[in-house]
């Protein structure tokens, strides 16, 4: 038994014992006939039946899922940066967080289409409910973070996740994912939380933190859609927010927004991978002595580079412009373009509503707002 038992992935020796747990559950039918349309049923069962590793599993199986995801859903992933990275070498992304699958499930697939060594991700326990997407997650590398723990319980969480993490780095050579803040970012405007940050740092037992954060080769990454497929979804949380109300979920809401980001129309996406943080650290550790300045100089390094690394998209001009009733940015869109993103806004919220309207503009407005902070970054 191993103190991480709860929260890890399937060792490879338990990946076929799995697999055949859920090979005739019907979301496995529907994912496999969805990634293999022209292959019959029982030549998938019988390959699922011989596989016996996680990476196999994700390479024979997820790999082709994410690609038909990208042909039905978008119109292409570019990417940019991964030619920094070194094969062999594990790495600790820390990612903005826009969609709950396909952020990771992008990003690995980059990894892997580069020769790099692919991640173990960090998901919400409250996503993987069901035991089918609990079994899947374990499977596709998942390590869980334990959510609503009463604080002393939250803190112990917080340390062995820390020191799980430090162990997939430092021994197992896999390199990790993981998303700036808790959940994901509902109003496009990117921030890294502080306690990300520090539980984190728990795993550290060395005098000079940002010696040791300097180990785990930080390296920020950014990932832009250019439509938000959970754009809609994201409005009750938003406007409860402006009513200074607490949201409360719906029955299945994670699931149904896990369907929707996945299968949604996103147009383009791109994902960055910025510099591996090393000089930075080391100025942030002469300039504070205290860790809690140090983290929050951190904190502000990994935002200037999500933020200033950003791809924008027409769509995030064009919303600047409507929310600031502006043409500042109208050299970087169509009318064609601008046309679309006004039908898309109409069709998707009340547009009468004041509140609505600029919270779903914001939402594509914020990283334009957020570059515009960092000089000659547009």
């Amino acid at each position: 038994m191993s103190k991480f038992d709860h929260i890890r992935p399937f060792y490879d020796t338990e990946v076929n014992e799995a697999i055949c747990s859920v090979v005739d559950h019907p979301m496995m039918k529907a994912l496999m006939s969805f990634a293999f349309p022209d292959v019959d049923e029982a030549v998938w069962v019988q390959q699922l039946r011989k596989t016996h590793s996680k990476r196999d599993f994700q390479i024979n199986f997820i790999y082709h899922a994410v690609q038909k995801v990208l042909e039905k859903s978008s119109e292409g992933l570019t990417t940019s940066g991964f030619e920094k990275l070194e094969p062999h070498t594990p790495y600790l992304f820390i990612s903005n967080h826009r969609d709950i699958i396909l952020d990771t499930s992008l990003l690995n697939v980059s990894l892997y289409d580069h020769g790099l060594v692919m991640t173990a991700s960090a998901i919400g326990d409250n996503l993987v409910q069901k035991t089918f997407l609990h079994v899947l997650s374990r499977l596709n590398r998942n390590f869980l973070v334990q959510r609503n723990l009463p604080p002393r319980e939250l803190l112990q969480s917080s340390k062995l996740m820390s020191e799980y993490i430090c162990q997939l780095l430092n021994r197992e050579n896999r390199s990790v994912w993981i998303a700036q803040r808790e959940g994901r970012t509902k109003d496009g405007d990117d921030a890294t939380q502080q306690g990300v940050l520090k539980m984190l740092a728990m795993g550290s037992d060395e005098k000079n933190l940002m010696h040791y954060f300097k180990k785990l080769k930080i390296v920020p990454v950014s990932i832009s859609y250019e439509y938000d497929p959970t754009d809609m979804l994201k409005m009750p949380q938003l406007l409860a927010k402006a009513k200074d109300e607490i949201y409360i979920k719906e029955k299945n809401e994670d699931f149904i927004t896990l369907l929707s980001g996945i299968m949604g129309q996103k147009k383009r996406i791109h994902i960055h991978v910025g510099d591996m943080l090393t000089d930075d650290l080391d100025k942030i550790a002469d300039e504070f002595d205290n860790q809690n300045k140090q983290i929050q100089a951190l904190a502000q390094v990994i935002d200037e580079s999500i933020l200033t690394t950003y791809k924008l998209w027409p769509t995030n001009y064009i919303a600047y412009d409507l929310l600031n009733d502006t043409t500042r940015f109208s050299k970087y869109y169509t009318d064609k373009e601008k046309q679309l993103f006004e039908r898309r806004l109409e069709m998707r919220i009340d547009n009468d509503n004041k509140v609505l309207r600029e919270g779903f503009l914001a939402m594509y407005a914020n990283p334009v707002a957020n570059k515009m902070k960092y000089q000659n970054a547009i």
